[in-house]
Order: C-alpha cells, then sequence, then structure tokens
C-alpha cells in the first residue's frame, strides 16, 4: 500500500499521542508523549492515513534552533507495517508545504542517525556533530531553508 498525500491531515495534539506512544516512547509512561509546545498557537500536527487507520505523525512547532525564527519538526513516526511506503515522505511533504504557505523560513529536526538517509532524499542537511540523546541514542541537527510559497 503506497502513500496518497491526499491521505495526510490535519489532527489534534491528543490524536498523535498513541502512536507516539507506541513507536517513539514504547518503553515510558503515556504521560511523556505530550510534548511541550503540543498545544501552543502555531503548532500544527499531520497524521497519514490508511483509510481510517493513522499509520503516521508529524508535529511542528514555531521554534527556531538557537531562539531564533524558524520550525521544528518532531514526534515524526509511522507504524512499522507501512515504512517504506511513501507515508512518512508525504507527511514530511505536508510538513515543508505548511511551513511554505505560512512564509517559509528554516525547518529543522533532531534526527536518529538511522533516519538521516531519511531525511537527506527529502532536502534536509546535517548541521550539527552527532549527540546523544539520552534513552534515545545518537542524533544529529538537520536543517532546510524552506521558501514561501
Amino acid at each position: 500500500m503506497d502513500a496518497d498525500p491526499a491521505l495526510i491531515r490535519p489532527v489534534t495534539a491528543e490524536e498523535v499521542r498513541p502512536l507516539r506512544h507506541r513507536v517513539l516512547r514504547p518503553g515510558e509512561g503515556y504521560d511523556k508523549t505530550a510534548y511541550a509546545g503540543d498545544l501552543a498557537a502555531g503548532s500544527v500536527h499531520f497524521g497519514a492515513f490508511a483509510g481510517d487507520r493513522l499509520v503516521g505523525i508529524a508535529s511542528l512547532y514555531r521554534e527556531g534552533r538557537d531562539g531564533g525564527p524558524g520550525w521544528r519538526l518532531r514526534g515524526m513516526a509511522t507504524d512499522a507495517d507501512v515504512r517504506g511506503t511513501g507515508f512518512g515522505a508525504a507527511l514530511l511533504a505536508a510538513c515543508v508545504g505548511h511551513v511554505g504557505a505560512m512564509g517559509g523560513g528554516e525547518l529543522w529536526c533532531n534526527a536518529r542517525l538511522a533516519a538521516v538517509g531519511f531525511y537527506k532524499r527529502a532536502g534536509l542537511e546535517v548541521v550539527s556533530d552527532e549527540f546523544d540523546l539520552p534513552g534515545f541514542g545518537l542524533h544529529v541537527i538537520m536543517a532546510v531553508m524552506v521558501p514561501a510559497a
């Protein structure tokens, strides 16, 4: 099953939490799935759907690196059974499109090393040295400048 970009739509912060828990924080309490900024003005959450089933998520926050302007991508995840079928790419494209529609700017994320190739294929570049997020492993910061649409 391949992703249809039309099956990407905004969802609520509450709707992303079960998939965050299952994919990103399976060994932690459900309370760890509520991220700072989830309900902040300007934050948006996207869901990828296979029929009625939510199979992928991504959250965007108005948060620049080092306190400057920009957009932070966080909590991006897809169910294991749909990985490699385009749902993640469609979610990331929706995030880039949203940033462009909102006037553009830097889009960045903390990327797990295993995901660097995925983000590079979408045009993001590594902009930091590797660093360890305790409990989550090695990461790098990746970023791309998104032009205004």
